[in-house]
C-alpha cells in the first residue's frame, strides 16, 4: 500500500492562493516574501479555583487540549502574594502555543466554528493589536468551541488568544488576518455607508 499524503490545512492552502495575492495588491509588494505571515497563535487559560482544588486544573487542561489540539502547559505563580492566598510556583493557569499545520486548523476552526458561535457577534474589535503586529482578543468562555461538551464542562472559563505576525505594522496584519477570514468591525461609521448626493453640476449634467 503507498503511503497516505496528508492534505495540507485549507488555510495554508487560503494563504497561498488568497493572502499572498491579496497582500501585494493591497501594499503594492514586488515580491511575494515581502508578504507577511502568521507565526504562531498563543492561547492562555486562566484558572484561578485551581489554589483550592487541584482537579480544576485538570479539568480545564483536558478542555483546552481538546480545542487547541496538543497538550497544553502549566503556568506557575512567580511570586507569593498573600493578599491572593498565592505562593510561589501554585498552579495558576495553562498555556498552549501552535505553530504549522495545528496553527493553521485552529485559526480554521476559530473563524468558521467558534467565532459564528459567540453571543451577539457584531465583529472582533480591530483596536486590539499591539502595535507590533500581533493582535490580542479576550474571549469569555470556552463553551463557543463546539469540541468542549457542555455535559462535561459546567465551569465557564475566559481565555486569551494571540495571534502573533511578522508585519512590519498594525495595518499589515490587519489585512493579513482579515484575508484569511477574520471578522472584524467595520471602521466605518453606519451613518458615513451612504448614497452620496451628486454636486449641482453633476445634476445639471444629467438633466441636459
Amino acid at each position: 500500500m503507498s503511503p497516505q499524503v496528508k492534505t495540507p490545512p485549507r488555510m495554508k492552502e487560503r494563504y497561498v492562493k488568497t493572502v499572498i495575492p491579496g497582500m501585494i495588491e493591497r501594499f503594492g509588494l514586488k515580491n511575494p516574501f515581502e508578504v507577511p505571515h502568521l507565526v504562531k497563535i498563543v492561547i492562555n487559560m486562566g484558572v484561578n479555583e485551581a489554589k483550592e482544588d487541584i482537579k480544576a486544573m485538570d479539568q480545564a487542561a483536558a478542555e483546552l487540549a481538546l480545542l487547541a489540539g496538543q497538550k497544553p502547559q502549566v503556568r506557575r505563580a512567580k511570586k507569593s502574594i498573600s493578599n491572593f492566598k498565592l505562593r510561589a510556583g501554585m498552579p495558576i493557569g495553562l498555556r498552549v502555543t501552535l505553530r504549522g499545520a495545528r496553527m493553521y486548523e485552529f485559526l480554521d476552526r476559530f473563524i468558521n466554528a467558534a467565532v459564528p458561535r459567540i453571543r451577539d457577534f457584531r465583529g472582533l474589535d480591530a483596536r486590539a493589536f499591539d502595535g507590533r503586529g500581533n493582535y490580542n482578543l479576550g474571549l469569555t468562555e470556552q463553551h463557543i468551541f463546539p469540541e468542549v461538551d457542555l455535559d462535561k464542562s459546567p465551569k465557564v472559563r475566559g481565555l486569551n488568544v494571540t495571534f502573533v505576525t511578522n508585519a512590519a505594522d498594525d495595518a499589515r496584519a490587519r489585512e493579513l488576518l482579515t484575508l484569511f477570514g477574520m471578522p472584524f468591525k467595520s471602521s466605518e461609521p453606519d451613518d458615513k455607508i451612504k448614497k452620496k448626493i451628486p454636486s449641482a453640476a453633476a445634476a445639471a449634467a444629467v438633466q441636459g
